[in-house]
């Protein structure tokens, strides 16, 4: 038999806020590399994860959630968004358990026809649906879109990610390998780092906070065996500020010894962290902030 040739492409994650797109995106690689929230809005970046197989490399690239973009950073999130179905192989378009077509993604499929890069709807959180649910929902899709292939998936339970991973393989170019095998992203360790702080702050926080906190690492260097990081939380308000330090400190204590240890999971380190918080007034609508924390 005839040896396949090696094969690989890029594969955008697409979809509306809170549909699981990084949940999605971890189970796929096997490892967590995206922060994951109830909360919408959460995933501000770009972010590439990369999966080899056995004679395939599949990069993954977990996109901001589509949404009506109001403040600087929303526009950016959006564009950022959009403009990946350009530049790829794949697009793996992700709705959820709702029983309804929204207005994003009526706008999401209307650009999908201006190109011919191949669309896969993937219907995710089937562990909330019954058949009968799962069947009208692709059905509705189907409607309004040639989508290459439908694949009903579960995030959370893992459920046919499987038969999510041989459609995608099956549906590489040959390709040469992009990165080396034991790469699991593009981004610097910075970048992953100060996510996973962020991800603390809007497990801990409520209300606005989530959404006006920004992280910066200032300084991420190895010492004696050790991971020393000094990090500074960004937000709006001084009164944001008095909530992510909380009373005599435990917020603020709370988010740096769970960041910490997310941190030396996913590392394999010891780390120190030392952790500050700044007020930047209206950071999401100055360009200059925006451009700082890397949103620009």
């Amino acid at each position: 038999m005839e040896e396949r040739a090696y094969r690989s492409g890029f594969i955008s994650i697409i979809g509306r806020p809170n549909v699981g797109k990084s949940e999605l995106l971890n189970k796929l690689l096997g490892r967590k590399l995206s922060i994951i929230s109830d909360k919408p809005q959460t995933t501000r970046n770009k972010i590439i994860g990369i999966r080899n197989l056995t004679n395939s490399q599949m990069i993954f690239l977990d996109t901001p959630g589509i949404h009506s973009a109001r403040s600087k950073l929303n526009r950016y999130m959006t564009r950022i968004a959009l403009a990946s179905y350009r530049e790829v192989d794949i697009i793996l378009f992700v709705v959820d358990d709702k029983i309804e077509v929204g207005d994003i993604d009526r706008y999401v499929l209307k650009r999908f026809k201006k190109i011919d890069t191949p669309v896969f709807l993937i219907l995710n959180k089937i562990d909330l649906l019954g058949k009968k649910d799962i069947s009208s929902i692709t059905n509705l899709y189907k409607e309004l879109y040639p989508f290459r292939d439908i694949i009903t998936v579960s995030a959370l339970t893992g459920e046919n990610l499987d038969i999510l991973l041989k459609k995608i393989d099956e549906n590489l170019a040959p390709g040469p390998q992009y990165f080396p095998d034991d790469m699991l992203t593009d981004r610097p360790e910075s970048f992953i780092v100060a996510e996973l702080i962020r991800e603390k702050v809007i497990s801990f926080t409520k209300q606005e906070i989530p959404y006006s906190v920004a992280i910066i690492v200032e300084s991420l260097e190895m010492k004696g065996g050790i991971m020393v990081i000094e990090s500074v939380i960004y937000v709006e308000k001084g009164s944001q500020k008095g909530i992510i330090i909380g009373k005599g400190g435990k917020m603020l204590k709370k988010i740096g010894r769970d960041a910490r240890e997310e941190i030396e999971r996913l590392f394999g380190n010891r780390v120190y962290l030392n952790l500050w918080v700044k007020v930047r007034k209206d950071w999401r609508k100055d360009d200059k902030s925006l451009k700082e924390f890397g949103y620009y």
